[in-house]
């Protein structure tokens, strides 16, 4: 079952790769009606015009083209698939032959009946010829423009990646030296405590390396958050406070690796260790309307404003740059104070895993 599912996603993957879009889907057919109706145009202003404007011959024209790229974009969609596992060179050679063999079919059909210039006789030898350069010439653009687009998509995604696999970089190594230092201060007190918060660092970055880059589920980010304050617990001890308010995020949700850890490291940084009495960290986070929202809250104090800057600035301007990467303009990552206390709020939008993970 497992080879299956992995031959599956092989084929999805190639295909998804693959430079001509799905032209079965809306926006794409709109753009190719609109840029028929465009050529239309200028093949017919491109004929000498009389005292007035032949719309007959507009209308006849645009029908005969129309009816072309509707049945080449359902043709290449419906073999897209197979066209996918050939090199994009015998692809793009075919998908221009098919549009050409489907023009010179809509050729016949319209001399058939008798519409247009396809009714003159002994011109039949030069129309299929002019119909059949003009579907070449056509086709082999639009197939270019689309390979130079599909391959500017993954030059973006590429970069996308490795700036993303950059700021993961930079987190991983702070993580790990805060977490050592939490270690070290039990190993001369309480060395059992100390084997056990080893034996916690060890899986949770067995679980953090696990998927190197860039999104996982929200059930894996919180498993990793848990074991990062099992850690930190052991140091702070009963002056640590937690309250968590998450029950309404679904668990496949994507959220970027090591994003809450980074809040709850700063939480308990500048907020609870520097405070004899400590204080309660709250994690919130919801899903709705397609829109995911996390906030970490813990105590501060006015005299701890300058340090704490210094501080989350490097933890919050990675995660920042990673929900901009990810999931575009539209996502934020916000700091506010009130009410004596620090709140490091994020939301963006997005769909389930399965679907928005795709994308990356």
């Amino acid at each position: 079952m497992n080879i299956r599912s992995l031959a599956k996603n092989s084929r999805n993957l190639v295909v998804d790769e693959f430079f001509v879009p799905e032209l079965c889907q809306s926006e794409a057919l709109l753009s190719m009606v609109l840029l028929a109706e465009l050529l239309v145009l200028v093949l017919v202003l491109a004929e000498p015009m009389g005292a007035g404007f032949d719309w007959m011959r507009l209308a006849l024209t645009s029908l005969f083209v129309q009816w072309i790229v509707l049945l080449s974009a359902a043709l290449l969609c419906r073999l897209r698939p197979l066209l996918a596992r050939l090199r994009p060179a015998l692809a793009g050679g075919l998908c221009c032959l098919l549009v050409v063999l489907l023009t010179l079919g809509c050729t016949a059909v319209a001399g058939h009946y008798g519409l247009g210039s396809a009714g003159r006789p002994g011109e039949e030898g030069n129309l299929y010829l002019r119909h059949a350069l003009i579907s070449l010439i056509m086709s082999a653009l639009l197939l270019r423009y689309f390979y130079l687009q599909s391959q500017w998509r993954r030059q973006e995604q590429a970069e996308l990646r490795a700036r993303i696999e950059s700021l993961q970089a930079r987190i991983r190594p702070h993580f790990l030296f805060n977490s050592l230092n939490s270690i070290a201060s039990l190993v001369t007190f309480d060395p059992a405590k100390a084997e056990q918060a080893v034996l916690d660092l060890s899986d949770l970055f067995r679980a953090s390396l696990a998927k190197p880059g860039s999104l996982v589920t929200w059930s894996e980010e919180l498993e990793l958050a848990r074991r990062y304050l099992s850690i930190e617990h052991y140091r702070l001890g009963d002056r640590l406070q937690l309250q968590w308010e998450v029950e309404d995020v679904p668990e496949d949700l994507p959220i970027p690796q090591l994003t809450l850890q980074p809040l709850l490291e700063n939480a308990l940084i500048y907020g609870i260790a520097p405070r004899v009495e400590g204080g309660l960290v709250r994690i919130e986070a919801s899903y709705q309307e397609g829109v995911f929202s996390l906030c970490v809250s813990n105590p501060y104090e006015e005299r701890d404003e300058p340090y704490r800057s210094r501080g989350t600035q490097q933890a919050l301007g990675n995660i920042d740059a990673r929900l901009t990467a990810l999931f575009g303009p539209h996502a934020s990552l916000s700091v506010e104070r009130r009410d004596g206390r620090h709140y490091s709020c994020l939301r963006y939008p997005c769909a389930r895993l399965t679907q928005e993970a795709r994308a990356i």
